[in-house]
């Protein structure tokens, strides 16, 4: 057999092995762009109902809309993976409490390579009235210690937000006291609709883009 004749043999065997390894389930991440969206709140089953937890309701709302199982533990967090608009989307939950968030979600934006403009934060806002939604492209913290630690973490804070409006507390009333109240009955109807519009702009937000999401969602629920 000629030198030739050994390459191209030698070559099919390294194609053949190579798609082979292609074909073969993996735990690691691939080479597509999956999209990250993270919902804000503190674990535990006292803090469920809060307001500080609506950024949990709605990644809750989201997975079952989705039907994506959010049935595992990962860097710090509850994450499910599925297809959402025909995109790879991991969907989290950090479990670390609010202030430490950022510990759970930079490890898995390198895990996963998640690109920046497919990371999308889920969050409460004291600055915005109860009902609203808000949806920017980055900025500060505003307060938030979950956004906070997130930038700290990230190194940057250019990234998507979805700001979901709480009010400010009564009278002087502490506003830390005040986010880990639950809401007032007379607050769920507004609240289902927010979690609902939430999560049609989440997949507005996957689909279309964040101007796209921005232009159909912001604003108060009920306009």
């Amino acid at each position: 057999m000629g030198a030739d004749s050994v390459e191209e043999g030698m070559l099919k065997i390294r194609e053949l092995l190579q798609g082979r390894r292609k074909e073969t389930p993996s735990n690691e991440p691939d080479d597509r762009q999956p999209y990250l969206i993270v919902g804000l709140g503190n674990p535990g089953r006292e803090y469920r109902d809060t307001r500080h937890n609506i950024g949990f309701m709605v990644i809750d709302r989201l997975a079952e809309t989705e039907n994506i199982s959010l049935s595992r533990v990962q860097n710090k967090a509850i994450v499910g993976s599925g297809t959402v608009a025909g995109a790879r989307v991991i969907l989290a939950k950090p479990q670390t409490y609010m202030n430490l968030s950022g510990d759970a979600i930079a490890p898995l934006v390198r895990f996963y390579k998640v690109p920046q403009a497919n990371f999308l934060l889920i969050h409460d806002d004291l600055d915005l009235p109860f009902g609203t939604i808000r949806l920017r492209p980055g900025g500060g913290p505003g307060g938030q210690k979950g956004v906070a630690s997130t930038i700290n973490k990230l190194g940057t804070r250019d990234f998507a937000r979805m700001r979901l409006g709480i009010g400010r507390p009564p009278g002087r009333m502490d506003p830390a006291a005040y986010v880990l109240q639950e809401f007032h009955q007379q607050d769920k109807e507004i609240l289902d609709q927010v979690i609902e519009q939430a999560v049609k702009a989440a997949r507005v937000f996957i689909q279309d883009g964040l101007d796209a999401a921005m232009n159909q969602f912001n604003g108060p629920v009920n306009a």
